[in-house]
């Protein structure tokens, strides 16, 4: 299989980045085996721009996935090699919560983590939420 990481940073040369100049690249690993990557687009209107990890989700979801085991993130100027860690924001690690338990890991440049180290308290509308 290969590597999530490595599909994350080959998902980052497809981002459309004009306005920041940072690439993000996510690869989701589905339940089933399946790694379903996204990239950051933006816009000239900032906040209708996607990070790469909801791409990578909402693509998953599109695609009939409801369960993941992981996610890889690789995040940099472009140019530049992903060495740094590029964790995801609030947004992608609540919609993140949404799928995932408090064990899903999210793989970074410089090691994995779990999503209850990055988010430890998360929103839910049901007792049951994970």
């Amino acid at each position: 299989m290969q590597d999530l990481f490595t599909a994350a940073s080959e998902a980052r040369q497809r981002a459309y980045c004009p306005y920041s100049h940072f690439a993000v690249g996510a690869a989701l690993l589905t339940e089933d085996g399946e790694i379903i990557t996204g990239c950051n687009a933006e816009n000239a209107s900032y906040p209708l721009g996607l990070c790469a990890e909801r791409a990578a989700v909402f693509r998953a979801v599109s695609e009939g996935h409801r369960r993941f085991r992981a996610i890889a993130i690789a995040g940099a100027p472009e140019g530049e090699a992903p060495v740094q860690p590029c964790p995801p924001c609030g947004a992608c690690l609540q919609v993140l919560a949404e799928f995932c338990g408090d064990a899903f890991e999210i793989r970074l440049a410089d090691r994995s983590y779990t999503l209850r180290e990055l988010l430890p308290v998360r929103f839910g509308l049901t007792e049951d939420a994970r």
